[in-house]
Formats: structure tokens, sequence, C-alpha cells
């Protein structure tokens, strides 16, 4: 195996290569490392780099595996990984894109984190973030833009774009990320990779609580359907004081994914109410996920929830979470003061939670008829890096409502969605649809999007940019 091919190996294939004895922890370790420092500086990938610390622990896991049977070790033993910047690893910046928490030291690991190393994934650094999440591009100032290894001119999304950026660049196989109004799914679209959402209460905010009225979930970006279940089934679970929680699945998401399911009912937009239909590529790759779900058995309809009266309601939330951080005004980027100074008083922020969910409500009912919804996640392709740089505060927001409207209404409802990765644009930009499920049926999705996989074999896409 070349570098190249080790570089876009799956996760649950490194695992196997680490147990067989072809790669050693150090060796896969060292790899990344190296590759990180010729195409970071290009990327904005990480926002920081623990070499150090990433080196001495595959060192230390080497020798490990020499003395312990491979079978007693953890599933993803000595597969390196990353850890969005806005959660906490012990000894590891803790920034949130924020320039003055830049010296900012975690001091302990969040539940996600315990997890992960739970696994035994080896933590190379912190993915870039846009300042606390709040902005579907990574352009916080004071730190490097991320950009798309497709075409660097343009933006790999956001909030987790330094996630998508580095797995779809392949700085490493699966990387941590979270999603509030898309910021999974529309980073993973922009970089032509898997973005999974999990369902309300499937993962643990452990430490901390809920500030967002669940609207926000951690989740993952991979570059295999299987990376992805088998990285929620290690994610998945119940902390005690869980303000959401949701029982095991009747089996491990990984193991559903040899179980396709058949003849589900599926429904399909182009466009979004009220914002209007995705540009001719969305279009199509809408079409042609469509067909293939047509072949494989399933019944499909064309057929979509309203999501009119969600925006403002949805983006009152949004602004107050932003004015959770706390800090003092002149310490944010000037487009989160604007949100801090537009985020109203607490009868406000309480009056737009009951209204996003009356129509969570409406949302979720559309799914007593559909299994499944599929839907573009942008209504058009990813802006250059800087494009939207001069443009006032509201005339930013709409650009942004106009561009990943198709993502927020899951958030509100709670729903599991998963973006794959369809076509690519005429700019050579990659497409992608998501789809959205019931109520705490990730299997579901992950199981169609197995069975989509096996059509359209993704993983073998490389960017310029990594290849």
């Amino acid at each position: 195996m070349n570098d190249t091919d080790l570089a876009f190996t799956s996760a649950l294939e490194q695992a196997q290569l680490i147990r067989t004895g072809e790669v050693s922890p150090l060796e896969l370790t060292q790899f990344y490392c190296d590759r990180i420092a010729q195409l970071n500086p290009h990327l904005g990938s990480f926002f920081y780099v623990a070499e150090e610390q990433a080196i001495a622990e595959a060192q230390a896991k080497t020798e490990q595996l020499r003395q312990t049977n491979p079978q007693d070790l953890p599933p993803f033993f000595g597969v390196p990984t990353a850890i969005k910047d806005l959660n906490p690893v012990a000894g590891m910046p803790f920034t949130c894109g924020n320039l003055a928490m830049k010296d900012n030291i975690a001091s302990y690991d969040d539940g996600i984190v315990q997890k992960l190393k739970g696994a035994g994934f080896t933590i190379l650094g912190k993915t870039a973030s846009s300042e606390f999440g709040a902005w579907p591009y990574v352009e916080p100032p004071g730190f490097p833009p991320s950009r798309n290894p497709w075409n660097l001119d343009h933006t790999s999304g956001g909030s987790s774009g330094g996630a998508a950026s580095a797995v779809a660049a392949g700085l490493c196989a699966v990387a941590q990320g979270s999603d509030g109004g898309g910021s999974i799914r529309t980073p993973a679209a922009c970089c032509g990779i898997v973005g999974l959402k999990p369902s309300r209460g499937r993962v643990t905010h452990a430490p901390a609580g809920d500030y967002l009225n669940g609207i926000a979930t951690d989740g993952i970006l991979t570059r295999t359907v299987a990376d992805a279940a088998a990285l929620l089934d290690v994610m998945s679970g119940y902390v005690v004081g869980d303000p959401y929680w949701l029982p095991a699945p009747p089996q491990p998401f990984l193991e559903a994914l040899n179980h396709p399911p058949q003849s589900l009912r599926i429904a399909f937009s182009t466009q979004i109410t009220p914002i209007g239909p995705a540009s001719e590529p969305g279009q199509q790759a809408v079409r042609q996920t469509v067909q293939h779900l047509a072949e494989m058995g399933h019944h499909l309809t064309e057929a979509s929830p309203d999501f009119t009266g969600l925006t403002e309601p949805f983006i009152r939330v949004w602004q107050a979470g932003t004015a959770f951080s706390g800090l003092p005004l002149e310490a944010l980027s000037p487009m989160n003061q604007w949100l801090v100074q537009q985020a109203g008083s607490a009868g406000d922020y309480l009056q737009a939670v009951l209204q996003m969910q009356v129509i969570a409500r409406q949302i979720v009912a559309f799914f007593e008829s559909f299994d499944l919804l599929v839907l573009p996640v942008h209504l058009h392709a990813p802006p250059r890096v800087g494009e939207w740089a001069d443009l006032s505060p509201e005339a930013t927001l709409e650009k942004i409502i106009q561009w990943i409207a198709p993502c927020p209404g899951v958030n509100a409802a709670g729903l599991p969605a998963i973006a794959l990765p369809v076509l690519f644009d005429p700019q050579g930009l990659p497409v992608g649809v998501q789809l959205i499920g019931k109520p705490a049926d990730d299997g579901t999705i992950l199981a169609v999007a197995a069975q989509l996989e096996q059509r359209q074999p993704w993983i073998q896409n490389r960017p310029v940019t990594g290849s």
C-alpha cells in the first residue's frame, strides 16, 4: 500500500492493519503528522496540532500492542483522529475559534472525547471551527481560514469545516464534529465526504448541559458509511444527567448495515418551502439519488415538510447561544458582536423556543407517512473564502439562509440526518444530498446510505490537495 492509499484508508481498515501488524500506531500517527505539516498550511484544517503528545501516546500504544492480544484491545486502538475546537481535550488549547481564548488550555476531556479515547483513538489535534460554531464557514479573525481541498479558493463549510477539510484531504480517516444547524452536513457536502448528524439524545453532552434547546449534537465526518456507523456505536449512550437520551438500538449500527431495508416509503424534494429551489447541480444530485433508490425497490414520492415560519425563531435561539459565551462584546468578531446585540430578552428567547417547537412538531408529523426524506444539503455551491467578508451582518445572514436552508429544520426537530457526496458541479466542487430519518431512527438512514454507497463508492474520490 502506497502512502496516498494509506492516507485515504478507512478507520476500520486502519484498525485492522494495526491489529495484523501491517502498520504500527506510531508509524500511522507519524505518517499523519507529516501530512498535516505538509498540507495544513494550505488548508487551515487544524487550529492546533498535538504532534508531540500524539507521537508519545502512539509510541506507548505500539509497545502495548507487542505485549497484548490484539483481540483484547478497543476497536480503534492506535487509529488517529481529531477533535473540533468546540470540545475540550485535556492539555490542548480550547479556543472555540475566538482569538481572546487562544491561550486557554482545557483541564478536562468532555464526554465525547472520553468515549473516543476509550475506543483507542489517538488525538492528533484540534480542527478549525467558526467562532463559537456560529457560522457555516470558518474564517474567524486571527486564525487561518479553512479551505476546501477540492478548490482552495472556496470554503470547506462550517462550523466543522476544519474537520471536513482534514478528512477529505487525508489528514485523518475520521473526525468528530458538531451540528447545530447543518454544521456537520454543510462541510461534508462542501468537501465531498460523509457527515452524520445523530438524533437528539443519541450522543451525550456530558459533562456540560444543553443551552441551545436541543438543536445541536456531536457527530462524525468520515469517508465511508461503515466508519460513520462504527463511530456512532462508540459515541452513543446515556451519561447520567443528560437532558435528552435515547435507548440503545436493537443492534449495533455497524451491524445494521448488513441488513438493508426493503420497500421504504421515501419522500424527496429539490426545493425548500418557503425559500426556493436548489441550483441545477443540487437538483441533479437529488434526482440521481432518487433514481438509485427506486431501482433498489423503495417507493418514492415527491413531498417535503413546509419550513415556513422556522427561520426567525431558529435565528433567535442561535443568537442566544452566541451570547452564552460570556465574553465581553469587544472580544467577539464583528459578526458575533452583531448576533449578541440582536439576541433580545429572555422572554424573546422563550417565545422563540415555543415557536420553534410548534414547527418542529409539524416537521416530525410529516414522517408519519414516510420512512425517509431526501433533500439537498445546500441550495447553491460553496462561496469563496472571504466572499461575504465586506457585506453587512444582515446581508451575510440572508446569504447564509439562502445557502443552508435545507439544514436547520432537521436540528429543530431533532431528527437524524446523513450527508452523502453524489456528484461534482461544473466548477469541480462536490455536491451532496442528505437522508433524513424518523425520530431516533439513525439505523435506517445509515443502512440506506450504505446501499447508495455500494452503487457509487465515493471513497475513491480524492481531491487535488491531498492526492
